[in-house]
């Protein structure tokens, strides 16, 4: 047992190392109360401090990624109006057209619709100049990479040729079957005869070329007597009527295409193979040349009998190729990426296809638009129209499914993002009931050491009783 000493007083020493812990105690205590966090410095929780900051960090990262996912939604919108409404001009176009095509027209009044017509193919190119941000989005200046078509036969231009494909005949239909011997993907015959009279029209740069021939069994005519030689006519080449002007044209080259049987269509603008939906035999027609100069906007067949009267089953038929490939002309990859990750390289990437009205086969490199100054001319433009359509409803096809995409990405960053703060809070923040125990504790060990200081400084004074 110590004895009684005025040079140091250990009780007092003792009591005051007692009160300056519980003081500190006291205020951490009151850091994570006033602050609302278990952890207010690396000091407070070193590893739990590092670990909270990572999370704060992919936190704001989230959020910053749901913005993106929203503005890129928001864009596309403006994107998905522009050609929403190339859709209802084309939508009336056909209409228009389909009213030019009737011969209770006369040309004149055909001249009236071709005004109206040439107005809204302009429109169609101020729809493809919309601008998001001051970014161009549907003039081609944002399309995904095309890369050329390596077909041998396809010698003219970059990027890829128009492929139009008919799956309507049976499978053992070939490019080389005789038209009076085709029938159709049930086993129907087409009822074409010798002495019928086949039509062909097709449209390039915005201009319609049309070519008839008499049907004849006879192999020393050299009249085409199959699909593949409609386009060439053997060796005494048709003449061809070229709209508008009407004049007698020799079939050349770039009016040529190759027509073949099989299950592979052709190659895509990334280069890759395109099979029909069914992987079934149909009959494709590719252009001769690639690349938008190249494009066939419009291909129409037609049979007439000896006294001029449709054959309506088989032009039902004959008529029934859709666009497989679309013409486009070689590009780099300019498609838009919308980052909507935390880390490098996490991001949808969106690419607009060219949405101008020469793009669409409504119009040549000249300006000139489709004409519908004839009936035959009207009828040879409502293909080119339908071809058009499904350009636009395949953008906006993209267009949607991205936006819908987005919405679930959205979804998806907002639902990470509260997760993550979840896990966060978990780490970080305070307790607040056990802190305000705690507060309490500490706060009064520190009142009841500053009352046992007090006393042990009293009772060293009792030394000076001794000293009297």
């Amino acid at each position: 047992m110590a004895g009684m000493v005025v040079k140091n007083n250990m009780s007092a020493t003792n009591t005051l190392n007692v009160l300056n812990k519980n003081h500190n105690a006291l205020q951490k205590s009151l850091e994570k109360v006033s602050s609302g966090m278990r952890i207010n410095s690396a000091g407070d929780d070193a590893s739990g401090y590092a670990i909270s900051e990572r999370m704060r960090v992919q936190v704001r990262g989230l959020d910053q990624d749901n913005r993106n996912a929203q503005n890129g939604n928001s864009m596309l919108k403006v994107a998905e109006g522009a050609v929403q409404q190339t859709v209802e001009i084309i939508t009336t176009l056909k209409e228009k057209v389909l009213n030019a095509a009737n011969d209770t027209n006369t040309d004149s009044d055909r001249m009236q619709i071709q005004k109206e017509l040439d107005q809204m193919v302009d429109q169609i190119d101020d729809n493809a100049n919309v601008t998001y941000n001051g970014m161009y989005m549907i003039d081609g200046s944002h399309n995904r990479q095309v890369l050329t078509d390596p077909h041998p036969l396809l010698t003219g231009g970059e990027g890829t040729a128009t492929h139009l494909t008919n799956r309507s005949f049976a499978d053992s239909v070939t490019a080389g079957t005789p038209l009076v011997d085709l029938v159709d993907c049930t086993g129907r015959s087409l009822g074409i005869n010798d002495g019928d009279t086949v039509t062909v029209s097709w449209v390039k740069q915005g201009k319609t070329y049309r070519v008839s021939y008499k049907i004849d069994g006879d192999p020393e005519s050299y009249t085409p007597t199959d699909l593949a030689t409609l386009f060439t006519g053997g060796p005494t080449s048709p003449v061809v009527e070229e709209m508008p002007a009407g004049a007698g044209v020799q079939i050349t080259k770039d009016f040529v295409p190759t027509v073949f049987v099989s299950d592979e269509i052709g190659t895509d603008a990334s280069g890759n193979k395109v099979y029909t939906p069914d992987y079934k035999q149909a009959i494709t027609f590719m252009a001769a040349d690639r690349g938008l100069d190249g494009q066939i906007s419009g291909l129409t067949i037609s049979i007439t009998d000896k006294n001029g009267n449709y054959n309506k089953s088989a032009n039902a038929i004959l008529d029934n190729f859709e666009e497989s490939i679309r013409a486009e002309n070689a590009s780099p990859d300019n498609a838009i990426v919308l980052h909507t990750g935390t880390k490098a390289n996490q991001a949808i990437k969106v690419g607009f296809s060219d949405m101008r009205a020469y793009s669409l086969g409504l119009k040549a490199k000249d300006g000139s638009t489709l004409n519908i100054s004839t009936q035959k001319f009207a009828n040879a433009a409502i293909n080119v129209l339908d071809y058009a359509l499904q350009k636009c409803l395949n953008q906006v096809t993209t267009i949607g499914s991205v936006e819908s995409r987005l919405d679930y990405t959205s979804a998806n960053l907002v639902t990470a993002s509260e997760n993550t703060q979840s896990s966060e809070s978990t780490i970080r923040d305070a307790d607040m009931a056990a802190e305000m125990t705690a507060y309490t504790k500490n706060n009064v060990l520190l009142q009841a050491a500053q009352s046992m200081l007090a006393q042990a400084n009293q009772n060293s004074s009792s030394v000076l009783s001794l000293l009297q």
